[in-house]
């Protein structure tokens, strides 16, 4: 069996994201498709994530992200995508 190639998606939400339980929404999703990275509330006001795993699950996650958890409403989703650094689990990254 091959293994999957891994790539590595950042992207930033925008719109009510902050405030509505939308960093737990994303951890959750991450956990649940097996896929590592971060997510963090960004001081302009949207949330960035940063994710490694097989473009198909991370595909899944962008979906994810554009839907939301309810309470929030997302307006726009930016991505980039890259090589992975090697990143272990999915974390919440809290700012002060």
């Amino acid at each position: 069996m091959t293994q999957l190639r891994q790539e590595r998606l950042v992207a930033h939400v925008h719109g009510r994201v902050q405030g509505v339980g939308f960093r737990a929404f994303v951890l959750e999703s991450a956990r649940s498709l097996d896929v590592a990275g971060t997510v963090q509330n960004c001081r302009d006001g949207t949330v960035r994530v940063e994710a490694e795993g097989p473009r198909h699950l991370l595909d899944r996650l962008l979906v994810s992200l554009r839907e939301g958890p309810p309470g929030a409403r997302v307006t726009r989703v930016t991505e980039e995508w890259d090589d992975p650094r090697g990143l272990a689990r999915f974390i919440i990254i809290v700012t002060a």
